[in-house]
């Protein structure tokens, strides 16, 4: 048996990726769900603390946040590059497919 893999990525709508996968599932992932779990130390640490209500944000943090680039790290991640400039976190295939957000994943 081969490998998992996406074999197709397609944005669909402006809000969410849409993977298929060479078993056949259809991945859904929504941007925003995206963003929330860059696995990246930085943002694995921002999510860590307490919310911060008095923290100013920025302007690039508000507008909605969007996927500039989506490129492949050899046959293992893909990095996505941000509209805010974010781009360290590398999601793997298998973190990946653990983040979907298709009916039969979020059950």
């Amino acid at each position: 048996m081969s490998a998992l893999k996406p074999i197709a990525l397609k944005k669909e709508g402006d809000d969410r990726l849409v993977i298929e996968w060479s078993d056949g599932h259809r991945g859904v992932y929504p941007w925003t769900h995206l963003r929330n779990s860059c696995p990246c130390a930085a943002c694995n640490e921002e999510r860590a603390k307490p919310p911060d209500p008095f923290r100013i944000l920025k302007p690039s943090e508000l507008g909605p946040l969007k996927p500039v680039t989506i490129s492949p790290i050899g046959y293992y991640a893909y990095r996505i590059v941000w509209s805010d400039g974010h781009d360290s976190g590398l999601f793997t295939i298998g973190n990946l497919r653990t983040l979907c957000q298709c009916a039969e994943c979020v059950k």
